[in-house]
């Protein structure tokens, strides 16, 4: 969300021109930051020229090794690690870039509905209800978007950005000891060696949960199986899945709709029986028919009354029942103390 230069005091004859300057704020952050790219990625490619060069001097290094002194061997090593870093703390930045860019484009798309439907709305003679309608829905999804955003910016503070300290760290103990010990600095090599594995790994596991690839590649049962399957490994949590019905292609928007309802309803179970994680099952079902999607989260965990949900429910489940809504499906659920829950969402094709 972009700081808008128009001050909107909550009256819906402002909601409009409130939207407007948002949506040009937001096209000319997209523009700068998609400039920025374009430079970081000619920054990046460059560094990999240099780390391929670098490389191959290792391997010249390796190859004729009794006849290169320790000082170029440690030059050539020193040189492998620094590019390495750049090109990690480069990559980083792009992702980073990128992710801005998609959260932009994606805002810029929801503002763009949103006047085009209280326009709409207004020329109709409903324009104060629709407005004040329009702006809680925005309202609720940009603090959705923000909340994700937070959490994604703490794991990444907690995890690959704590490690890349680590490996410089790690990177000046071997220097100092290659001198000393070659055995121990080799130790610490193979230790930054794993360092950087698991990093990259964890690096992986946040760009998927920005956006699937093999969303895109291969559609949405796929992707589906891939995250439960992950789920389990990372959680322990026994975790079934039934897909039953076509296999078809559905439109974009509606299968990152039952991707991104599948991840907030399972989340929410599991978070709300981590601490009896053991003995939680948690059971997914889709069904795709012609014209209906069917899809089934219950877990036998330890429930929930569904009176209080609707007073305290989180932010997330309200996002997904707004848009069922705007898509003309239903959510029902089902739930009592110790006894489970049990989530049926169906939206129509």
């Amino acid at each position: 969300m972009t700081d808008s230069q128009f001050s909107f005091d909550g009256t819906p004859e402002n909601f409009i021109p409130f939207l407007n300057d948002e949506l040009a704020q937001t096209k000319s952050s997209i523009k700068e930051i998609t400039t920025t790219i374009e430079q970081s990625q000619n920054e990046f490619n460059r560094l990999t020229q240099k780390k391929a060069t670098v490389t191959a001097q290792l391997q010249m290094i390796q190859t004729n090794g009794d006849q290169i002194s320790r000082k170029d061997l440690r030059d050539a090593f020193n040189g492998a690690m620094d590019a390495q870093q750049r090109l990690l703390v480069m990559r980083a930045q792009l992702d980073k870039l990128e992710e801005q860019v998609n959260g932009l484009e994606k805002y810029r798309d929801l503002l763009e509905l949103v006047i085009k439907n209280a326009g709409s709305s207004s020329s109709n003679g409903g324009g104060k209800k629709d407005s004040s309608s329009g702006l809680s829905t925005l309202e609720m999804l940009i603090n959705a978007q923000e909340a994700e955003r937070q959490r994604l910016s703490r794991q990444m503070h907690d995890g690959p950005a704590q490690a890349l300290s680590n490996f410089i760290v790690q990177t000046e103990i071997a220097d100092r000891m290659f001198d000393l010990d070659g055995v121990k600095a080799k130790e610490e090599l193979n230790k930054l060696k794993n360092s950087a594995l698991s990093t990259f790994q964890k690096v992986r596991s946040f760009i998927a949960e920005l956006h699937p690839m093999i969303l895109d590649d291969l559609g949405l049962v796929p992707a589906l199986r891939r995250y439960i399957g992950n789920l389990k490994e990372q959680t322990g949590i026994e975790i079934s899945e039934s897909i039953t019905g076509s296999e078809q292609k559905l439109p974009s928007y509606m299968e990152i709709f039952i991707f991104r309802g599948i991840q907030e309803l399972v989340g929410n179970s599991i978070k709300h029986n981590m601490d009896n994680a053991s003995k939680v099952k948690i059971d997914v079902t889709l069904a795709i028919e012609n014209n209906t999607v069917r899809v089934g989260i219950k877990d036998n965990g330890k429930g929930f009354d569904t009176g209080e949900l609707r007073e305290t429910g989180g932010l997330g489940l309200k996002i997904l029942q707004e848009r069922t809504d705007m898509l003309g499906g239903t959510i029902n659920i089902d739930s009592s103390i110790n006894k489970g829950a049990e989530v049926v969402l169906q939206i129509p094709v």
